[in-house]
């Protein structure tokens, strides 16, 4: 969670979801959020670097290739169909092998 520097004032009225409950730290808006997202991942400069969306699904496909089912997939990141998700997941050639590895244990052969 992107977390702001400082706790909320003592008018703001503040949903529970968006405070951190370790440190009492307030959950940066969509726009904060973005523009220090792209200010540390730009290389070019400037609207560069990575946006949210992003950000977001690739960490689905990290998660993907460290063996995580659809299922889970679809659980973490609340698509309803897989078709939507199915397209920000590439497992890696390597995935693919050791997956297909399973159909046959210790035949490396093929």
């Amino acid at each position: 969670m992107f977390l702001t520097h400082r706790r909320p004032g003592p008018g703001k009225v503040v949903n529970s979801r968006d405070v951190c409950p370790d440190t009492g730290l307030v959950r940066l808006s969509y726009g904060q959020a973005r523009a220090l997202l792209d200010e540390h991942t730009a290389i070019g400069g400037p609207g560069a670097g990575w946006d949210l969306h992003e950000f977001r699904h690739s960490a689905l496909t990290h998660l993907g290739q460290a063996g995580a089912s659809l299922l889970m997939l679809m659980a973490k990141s609340r698509h309803k169909k897989p078709e939507n998700l199915r397209r920000y997941f590439r497992p890696s050639p390597e995935a693919i092998a050791e997956f297909t590895s399973l159909l046959a244990p210790g035949d490396s052969g093929r």
